[in-house]
């Protein structure tokens, strides 16, 4: 499809404002965090790394750093193994209410996260009775997080067939032999690219997080919202998120470029 001239304008200028308005508020905060102001002040009256060395030497944020890493880890772990079974279940088999089931694996990463915060709260603490802690935060996050996996292991099963796994039968390898030797290195990326999504995702989530924290569990992302507006504590606050955004950007990029990987391999 051609495009005439004033429609590229168009749709580059639009593009344009997109950009930034989405990237524009994220450079502001770069720069405050090396700002020599105690608030976040436009433009800064000047620049220092004092900031930084305060919240890299800030227990409280330390400790929310490791919790909100051992939170990611235990949920991407569980969205590997539940997020790859429920996509060689959908894939490779055919049953009744096959669409319904994959409609449901997915819905979790569509429904607002309040909705999903307010739901588990209340069946972690009514229906079956536990008390709130880092775990029901990590198996809160596996909720959406297996979606990640699951998307990711699904397209990749889809792309390759059965047909090296057949061969590998055929030539009288087991299942467990196929699977270690032809089924996981086809994976091996997809899975990586999926695990690292989900642990973006999870590090940085707020809103299910709040929910479904018990007493003393301060995630990183909790951590800045009690401490944002703290006297004195705003450029602290812009050095974790500049953490944030770099702990979110790199696994997202390094899955993109896995995936971009194996597209290129598959067309070859």
């Amino acid at each position: 499809m051609r495009l005439s001239k004033s429609a590229r304008v168009t749709l580059a200028i639009i593009t344009g404002a997109i950009l930034v308005i989405v990237y524009v508020p994220l450079l502001v905060v770069v720069l405050n965090s090396f700002s020599t102001s105690k608030s976040l002040t436009w433009p800064p009256p000047g620049f220092t790394l004092e900031w930084w060395g305060r919240a890299f030497t800030n227990p409280g944020a330390i400790q929310a750093t490791l919790t909100s890493a051992v939170i990611a880890a235990i949920a991407t772990a569980i969205a590997l193994v539940l997020g790859t079974l429920a996509a060689f279940a959908l894939q490779r088999f055919e049953f009744f209410g096959r669409e319904s089931v994959n409609l449901l694996v997915i819905l979790p990463m569509a429904l607002p996260g309040i909705v999903t915060g307010i739901a588990l709260n209340n069946f972690f603490r009514t229906i079956i009775g536990i008390d709130l802690s880092l775990w029901t935060i990590a198996v809160a996050h596996a909720t959406f997080c297996i979606v990640t996996v699951f998307n990711n292991v699904l397209a990749r099963l889809r792309r390759t067939g059965t047909n090296l796994e057949e061969a590998s039968s055929d030539l009288g390898a087991g299942v467990w032999t196929t699977f270690r030797l032809v089924t996981f290195p086809q994976l091996r990326s997809a899975l990586l690219a999926g695990g690292l999504m989900a642990f973006a995702l999870s590090f940085d989530e707020i809103i299910v997080t709040t929910f479904t924290a018990g007493q003393g569990v301060t995630t990183l992302p909790i951590f800045i919202l009690n401490n944002m507006l703290r006297p004195g504590q705003a450029p602290v606050i812009a050095v974790i998120a500049v953490v944030l955004i770099v702990v979110s950007i790199v696994p997202i990029a390094i899955a993109q470029r896995l995936g971009d990987g194996a597209e290129e391999r598959a067309t070859r």
